[in-house]
C-alpha cells in the first residue's frame, strides 16, 4: 500500500511536521528484473518509468522531490525567443483518477500538458495523466491562472489524451497554442522539452534527438503503448513532466514527453505526434476518431533478426530499395487467442506487405488499420521463409476497451481491456469479469488487481453484463461460492466462499463514460435483494485423539472462529478484514470472547463459524477500554453443535505454574502442548507513532515456554483439568517506518479480570465503566527512593506483595483529562488500597471518584481523583467529506497527544480524492471552515453544506504535532459526496447512513465510500 508523508505525525526522530504539497504518484508497476528480457526485445529495465510518476513509494517523496534536472544550456537568442512563446502554452495539470480502473489504481497526481487548440480549449498530455477511468482535474497557466479540465479523448493504445477547458476562463493572458508537426523530428535535431519539475516550477531541458526507432518501453504490468515507435533522446526530464511538448527551435510541437530512465541516465522516451495530430484534426472537425485493430502486437527487430526469423534476401532486398534509410522491420510479437489473427498469423510472422503495400513503420500501418474498422484488411508475412497472405477483419480498437463499469459489493468490475489482454496474451472473449477494485467481499487474497471472476453461486460471469445479471439476483448476507483467476496464473482456478454485502454498500452502480461532459454518469441498477431466513445447521467438533490431556483438549468445543468484514476503516485500524478465534463463555445465550485486534470496532460484519461447519452471524456486545477484548453473540438457536461454556478459573496462575497451551495456529488449526508460566509482567504495548490506533494499557502478560506461543494468535492456557487459566490474545502494537508493517504480539490475559465483566453481560445488561484516563508504568524500589517514596511505604510494598516489589508512576495523562494526576506521579494507594498490581486499578471501574494517594516531587498527597465514563471513548458518529474519514480522537489519540485540538480529527483519506489532491492527510485535526470555527463535527456539516460544488474553500487545519496550516480544496459531489454515519441500535447494522446532496440531506440513503488510504496487508492467511 502506498503511504504519503505529507502533513502527517512524523516519527520522533522527525524534525518537522510543516505542510508539504502532495506531488507525483508512484510508478503502478512492480519493479522489473533487469536482466529479464522485454517481449520487444530489449532488456527490460526496473528504471524505466512513465515520467508522471515518480519514485518507487510515496514515502520517498521528500528524498524524490531533490532530483537534479538537467538545466538547459546557454541558450541562444534565438532559443530564449522561442521558449518564451512556448512556455504560454504550457500548463502543469492537477488531477485525480478517483478510483481503479483497468491498469491504473485510485492517484492524485500532478502532470503537463500544452495548449493545441486555444480557440476550443483543447489541451494535449499523456494518457496515463488522462487516465482509462474517472478524472477530475485542474491545469495552471504560466501566469498562474487557474480552470478545470475535463477529458474528450483518451487513445486506447497509445500514450496520448485530449483535455478541454474553458478559453473564456483565462482572463490575463492572450491564449496561444503549440502546433503539432511530427514530420520535423529528426535525429542530431536540438529539442528543449518544456514542462512541469515535480509539481514545483517549469523546467527547460535541452537534448538532441538519438533515435527515431525505438520500440515503445514496458513499464510492467500496469499500463504501456505498444504498435507504436518511440522517439529516443538525451533530457533527463523527471517525474511530473509527463505531457511536457518536446519543441524545436522553430517552437513547433515534434513529440510528446511520455517516459524515461529513473537510474540517472539522461535518458528520455517521446511519443511521436502523428496518432496525436489525427485525433486532434478528428475532434475539430466532430468526427469519431476511427482506432482499428487485428488484435496483434507489432515489435520492431532489425534486418539480421528478421533474416533470422527467415526473412528472404528477396524481400530484404526490396524492403531496402524501397525504404533505404530503414533498418527494420515489423514482427508479430503477442497474438490474442480468439482474435481476428487467432491461427492466422503466428509469433514470429515478419510482416511485409498490408493491402499490396510495402510497409516498415507503426505509422502506416495505424493509419491502414484506422480507416479500415469493419473491413477486412490483407496481410503477407514471411514466417520462415515462406510467404503467407491472409485476410483478417479489422475490429473497433474503442470497444475492446471499457468505458463502463459496475460497483456492487464494495468492489468494481468491467470487461477485460485490450491493454490487460496483450499484456498476459489472454483471450478477450468469455475470460471472466474484471475486478479492478478487490475490496469488500470481493478482497481476494495476495492482490488488490489482476482478478477475473469466473462465477459467482455457480453461475458463469464471463462478461460484464452477465455478471450484473448475477449479482442482482443474491439476497444480502449470502455465502456463495466465488471462482476466480489471476492474468498472471491462468492455469489456476481459486475457490472461495464471499459474504454478499449489499448492507454497507447498498447500491448497485453503473458508471458509464461520456466524453461530452468529462464525467463518468452513475446509474442505479437494483434494489439489494432483501436477506434470506437463516436455518439452524447441525455439526460435531473435531475429535483430537492422542493427547495427554484429554480434559485440557475438551476446549476445543469452546472455541468458535471468527471473521471481521470491516466496510471503512476508523480508529486508525490498519485491516479491512482479519480473522482470529474466540472463546464461547455463555454457550446458551451465545457470548464470545475474542481479541479486540480482531473486532475493533462495531462498524463491521461478524461471521461465527462453529466445528468449522455451521457459519452464522455476530453483533458486538461490549468493546474493553484498556484490556483488548470483545464480547460479541450470535443466536445459538441456529446452532445444533455441542458448544461447550468455558470454565473460567478465578483465582490467578502464578509464574512458574505448568499449565497446557491450547492455540490456533497460522494455518488454523489447534495446537497442545505442556509448557510453564515463564512471566508474568505489566507491559506497555509500543504505540503506533504515524497512525495512532487501538492499543491496551495497564496489562499485565502473561508469557510462557513453548515455540508455539509466537505462532498462535488465539486460544488459551488451560489446567489438565479444563479450566481456562488465561486468554491468549493477540495485542495490535506499532507499525515499522522501515517496512511499514504492523508488528502484532501474543501474550496471555489472566481470566480473573474477565469475570466482572462477564458476570454482567450474562446478566443482560451492558457495562458501562469508568476508568482513570492515564497509561502507567512500573517503578522498583530502588527508583521509587530516589523519586521521593517514604521508607514506611517501601517497606509496606515488600510486605504486603513479596512477589512484586513494585509501585506504578503515571506515564501519560490522556489530553483533556482534569482527573489531577499529572506525569511523573507515583501511585501508592486508590480508596486506601495498596497498588503494586494491575488488577489493584480495577476499583477505578465502579467508582465515579477515587481517593489517591500520591508522591509528587518528593511530597506525599491525597487527591480526589474523578474517573471518567467509557462511553465517551467509542467513536460513535462518522462524516466521510471529499474522502477524508472524519471523527472524534479516538482513544489512541488522547493517549498520545498533550491537547485535543478539535472534535474532528482525519482518520483515513481515499486515494483520488480531494483530500489526498489538497494534501489533508490523516492525524489532521479540522478547526474551522472558511473562517468559521467548527469544534465538532455538526458544526462541521453545517458549514460545509453551505459551500458550492466545484468551489474552493479554507479549511484551518492543525497537525498532530501542533503545527497550523491553512488547506484550501475543493468539492467533487458527483465523485465524493458527503456521507455520515451515525450510530443506531434501532438499524440492523448498528449505524444509521445520511448522504447529502448539494447540501441537503438525502435520508437512509448512500454508501460506504471508496476503500480509503490506510495500512490494509490485505486478508488473512487461511482465510477465504
Amino acid at each position: 500500500m502506498d503511504y504519503s508523508t505529507t502533513k502527517r505525525k512524523q516519527p520522533p526522530s522527525s524534525n518537522s511536521d510543516r505542510p508539504m504539497k502532495q506531488v507525483r504518484r508512484p510508478s503502478p508497476s512492480p519493479e522489473m528484473d533487469e536482466t529479464k528480457p522485454h517481449r520487444n526485445g530489449i532488456s527490460a529495465s526496473q528504471n524505466e518509468t512513465p515520467n508522471g510518476y515518480g519514485s518507487p513509494r510515496e514515502e520517498d517523496e521528500e528524498e524524490t522531490q531533490g532530483l537534479i534536472h538537467a538545466a538547459a544550456t546557454a541558450d541562444t537568442a534565438e532559443w530564449q525567443a522561442t521558449i518564451e512563446k512556448v512556455v504560454r502554452n504550457v500548463v502543469s495539470i492537477h488531477f485525480c483518477q478517483t478510483c481503479a480502473f483497468d491498469t491504473d489504481t485510485a492517484i492524485s497526481s500532478e502532470a503537463t500538458g500544452f495548449v493545441v487548440d486555444a480557440e476550443r480549449g483543447y489541451i494535449l498530455t499523456n494518457r496515463h495523466v488522462v487516465g482509462a477511468g474517472p478524472f477530475w482535474g485542474y491545469c495552471i497557466f504560466d501566469n498562474h491562472e487557474e480552470c478545470d479540465v475535463f477529458p474528450v479523448y483518451r487513445d486506447p493504445v497509445h500514450d496520448f489524451g485530449i483535455l478541454r477547458f474553458d478559453p473564456k476562463a483565462i482572463k490575463y493572458m492572450p491564449l496561444a497554442e503549440l502546433t503539432l508537426r511530427p514530420d520535423l523530428a529528426k535525429v542530431g535535431a536540438e529539442i528543449r522539452v518544456v514542462g512541469n519539475d515535480a509539481g514545483e516550477k517549469l523546467s527547460i531541458l535541452s537534448g538532441v534527438i538519438s533515435r527515431l526507432d525505438r520500440n515503445a518501453p514496458e513499464y510492467g504490468e500496469g499500463y504501456s503503448d505498444f504498435n507504436t515507435n518511440y522517439i529516443q533522446a538525451a533530457a533527463a526530464a523527471s517525474g511530473g513532466s509527463s505531457g511536457s511538448p518536446v519543441v524545436n527551435i522553430d517552437g513547433f510541437a515534434v513529440a510528446l514527453q511520455a517516459g524515461g530512465r529513473a537510474d540517472g541516465a539522461a535518458t528520455d522516451y517521446f511519443l511521436p505526434l502523428d496518432r496525436p495530430l489525427r485525433a486532434l484534426e478528428c475532434i475539430r472537425a466532430g468526427k469519431h476518431v476511427d482506432r482499428g485493430t487485428i488484435q496483434t502486437q507489432w515489435v520492431l527487430k532489425a534486418f539480421d533478426e528478421c533474416r533470422r526469423l527467415g526473412l528472404s534476401p528477396e524481400w530484404e532486398s526490396k524492403v531496402r530499395a524501397e525504404f533505404p534509410k530503414e533498418t527494420g522491420m515489423l514482427v508479430a510479437e503477442v497474438l490474442l487467442p480468439k482474435g481476428p489473427a487467432h491461427e492466422k498469423l503466428e509469433e514470429g510472422d515478419v510482416l511485409v506487405r498490408v493491402n499490396d503495400e510495402l510497409l516498415t513503420q507503426f505509422v502506416r500501418l495505424d493509419d491502414i488499420l484506422d480507416s479500415s474498422v469493419g473491413m477486412q484488411v490483407k496481410l503477407l508475412v514471411q514466417r520462415g521463409g515462406e510467404d503467407v497472405e491472409v485476410e483478417l477483419d479489422v475490429g473497433d480498437l474503442h470497444a475492446i476497451t471499457p468505458d463502463r463499469f459496475v460497483t456492487v459489493a464494495g468492489a468494481a468490475f468491467h470487461n477485460l481491456s485490450y491493454q490487460q489482454a496483450r499484456l498476459y496474451a489472454v483471450a478477450m472473449k468469455e475470460a471472466g469479469v474484471y475486478c479492478c477494485e478487490a475490496s469488500g467481499s470481493f478482497r481476494f487474497e495476495g492482490s488488490e488487481s489482476g482478478w477475473l471472476v469466473q462465477s459467482i453461486d455457480n453461475k458463469a460471469t464471463p462478461d460484464l453484463d452477465t455478471f450484473i445479471e448475477v449479482m442482482k439476483e443474491i439476497p444480502d448476507r449470502s455465502r456463495v461460492v466465488v471462482t476466480y483467476k489471476h492474468l498472471r496464473d491462468m492455469h489456476t482456478l481459486n475457490t472461495s466462499i464471499m459474504l454478499v454485502d449489499r448492507h454497507w454498500h447498498k447500491h448497485m452502480r453503473l458508471a458509464v463514460r461520456n466524453d461530452e461532459t468529462g464525467l463518468w454518469d452513475f446509474t442505479d441498477l437494483a434494489e439489494p435483494v432483501p436477506p434470506t431466513p437463516p436455518v439452524s445447521r447441525k455439526a460435531n467438533f473435531i475429535q483430537m485423539e492422542g493427547t495427554k490431556y484429554p480434559a485440557a483438549v475438551e476446549i476445543v468445543r469452546s472455541f468458535v472462529r471468527v471473521s471481521a468484514n470491516i466496510p471503512i476503516k476508523l480508529d486508525g485500524f490498519p485491516k479491512a478484514r482479519k480473522i482470529g478465534f474466540g472463546l464461547v463463555i455463555d454457550a446458551e445465550k451465545g457470548l464470545v470472547v475474542v481479541s479486540r485486534a480482531i473486532v475493533p470496532y462495531d462498524m463491521c460484519d461478524i461471521s461465527v463459524t462453529i466445528a468449522d461447519s455451521i457459519i452464522v452471524d455476530g453483533k458486538v456486545v461490549f468493546m474493553h477500554p484498556l484490556q483488548n477484548y470483545t464480547i460479541i453473540q450470535y443466536d445459538p438457536s441456529l446452532v445444533q453443535a455441542p458448544v461447550k461454556s468455558a470454565k473460567l478459573a478465578t483465582k490467578p496462575i502464578k509464574q512458574g505454574e505448568e499449565t497446557i497451551f491450547f492455540g490456533f495456529n497460522q494455518n488454523l488449526r489447534p495446537v497442545v502442548a505442556k509448557t510453564a508460566v515463564t512471566d508474568i509482567t505489566t507491559v506497555a504495548i509500543p504505540a503506533s507513532v504515524s497512525t495512532p490506533r487501538y492499543r491496551a494499557v495497564n496489562l499485565d502478560a502473561i508469557t510462557v515456554d513453548t515455540s508455539l506461543a509466537g505462532q498462535c494468535g488465539s486460544g488459551v492456557l488451560v489446567a489438565e483439568d479444563g479450566t481456562v487459566q488465561a486468554l491468549w490474545l493477540t495485542y495490535l502494537g506499532e507499525r515499522t517506518a522501515h517496512t511499514g508493517k504492523d508488528i502484532e504480539y501474543h501474550l496471555g490475559f489472566g481470566t480473573p479480570a474477565l469475570l466482572p465483566i462477564i458476570d454482567e453481560v450474562k446478566s443482560g445488561s451492558k457495562p458501562n465503566l469508568r476508568i482513570l484516563n492515564l497509561e502507567m508504568q512500573t517503578v522498583q524500589m530502588s527508583q521509587c527512593r530516589i523519586m521521593g517514596v517514604p521508607e514506611e511505604w517501601i517497606e509496606r510494598v515488600e510486605k504486603d506483595d513479596p512477589e512484586r516489589h513494585q509501585l506504578f508512576m503515571v506515564r501519560k495523562v490522556d489530553a483533556g483529562n482534569v482527573c489531577g494526576l499529572n506525569e511523573g506521579d507515583i501511585l501508592l494507594t486508590l480508596n486506601d488500597r495498596l497498588i503494586t498490581r494491575v488488577d489493584h486499578l480495577d476499583v477505578m471501574y465502579t467508582n465515579s471518584t477515587l481517593q489517591a494517594v500520591i508522591v509528587r516531587k518528593q511530597a506525599q498527597l491525597t487527591l480526589s481523583v474523578p474517573t471518567v465514563p467509557t462511553s465517551e471513548l467509542e467513536t460513535d458518529r462518522v462524516v466521510v467529506f471529499c474522502g477524508a474519514v472524519l471523527h472524534r480522537p479516538h482513544h489512541a489519540v488522547r493517549q498520545q497527544i498533550s491537547k485535543v485540538h478539535s472534535d474532528i480529527y482525519v482518520s483515513a483519506r481515499m486515494r483520488g480524492s480531494p483530500a489526498y489532491m489538497y494534501g489533508l492527510a490523516q492525524t489532521n485535526f479540522i478547526l474551522a471552515v472558511n473562517a468559521v470555527p467548527t469544534p465538532d463535527l455538526q458544526s462541521f456539516v453545517r458549514e460545509t453544506a453551505k459551500i458550492p460544488d466545484n468551489v474552493y474553500f479554507r479549511l484551518k487545519v492543525m497537525t498532530f504535532d501542533n503545527v497550523p496550516w491553512v488547506a484550501t480544496m475543493k468539492k467533487c459531489e458527483h465523485y465524493f459526496p458527503t456521507v455520515e454515519f451515525v450510530k443506531d441500535s434501532s438499524v440492523r447494522e448498528g449505524w444509521r447512513r445520511v448522504m447529502y446532496e448539494g447540501g441537503k440531506v438525502v435520508k437512509g440513503e448512500g454508501d460506504v465510500m471508496p476503500e480509503a488510504e490506510g495500512v490494509d496487508e490485505g486478508a488473512e492467511a487461511g482465510e477465504v
